[in-house]
């Protein structure tokens, strides 16, 4: 958004999320002194709706993520506002790298790193960034198996799409891939991880009582997936991008509840 000229800044931006884009889009418009008018499934947890009206969004609300896709590219036509993809876009890419780099400057070699995919956009940078700084460290996505557009598309050899997002880890839920991030994920992941939502649950309930983080579903994805190759993972060094903490304390609380270890 640095990159928008005046005219574009006069005119705003748009975006569509389920909430942490939309988050992000918010903080920026109103750091650049533009506004964001944000694009959201009536779904999406209430906490994230209210931080992107917080930062000065305006939000709209849809039936679900494909609607709302749909509507932010209309209010591109109609309102001139420059749409920032959540995923799809060069410089979102770029961003995600900047973050992979980080992350292997601070921990040294891994043997593995676990990131998570909605669209791709995330995935692909940081899989971009470590295959440059750490050529032999394995790459692999993660996906809930109620948005696994990465695994439908990998299997096709193109971008495809879901009818439908169905899971708890709505952050995650882009309903299509896109051919840059498509291409990018198929060049640098080594690998594709299935997770259900009872396996997010039980990861946020691990990641509270033995790490004390607070995290949103998608945020335990990559842990979940870690727990699911434990088994092939051990004595290795390990890496988890973990990829939100935006819930409500209700939500957060009843995923907990839902996924501690039965005392039966």
């Amino acid at each position: 958004m640095q990159r928008l000229s005046e005219q574009q800044r006069k005119r705003g931006v748009t975006a569509v999320s389920a909430g942490n884009h939309a988050i992000a889009v918010a903080h920026a418009a109103r750091s650049l002194g533009t506004h964001a008018k944000v694009v959201m499934p009536q779904t999406a947890n209430r906490a994230r709706i209210e931080a992107s009206r917080a930062f000065g969004a305006e939000v709209v609300l849809t039936t679900d993520v494909a609607a709302a896709f749909a509507m932010a590219k209309q209010i591109e036509t109609d309102e001139g506002r420059f749409f920032v993809h959540p995923f799809e876009s060069e410089a979102m890419v770029q961003g995600a790298a900047t973050l992979g780099m980080e992350f292997l400057r601070q921990t040294g070699q891994l043997d593995a790193m676990f990131v998570p995919i909605g669209g791709g956009g995330l995935a692909a940078g940081v899989a971009c960034a470590t295959k440059q700084l750490q050529p032999r460290c394995r790459v692999i996505g993660v996906e809930p198996a109620g948005a696994d557009t990465m695994h439908r598309s990998f299997a096709a050899g193109s971008p495809q799409r879901i009818a439908a997002v169905a899971t708890i880890a709505d952050s995650l839920g882009a309903p299509m891939a896109l051919p840059f991030t498509f291409e990018l994920c198929r060049k640098h992941l080594d690998e594709l991880v299935k997770i259900d939502d009872d396996e997010m649950r039980r990861a946020m309930w691990l990641l509270f009582a033995d790490a004390k983080l607070a995290v949103e579903p998608a945020g335990a994805a990559t842990t979940a997936a870690m727990l699911q190759r434990r088994e092939r993972l051990q004595g290795q060094r390990i890496g988890l991008i973990v990829c939100g903490a935006n819930v409500d304390h209700e939500s957060f609380a009843t995923c907990l509840r839902d996924g501690a270890p039965s005392t039966a």
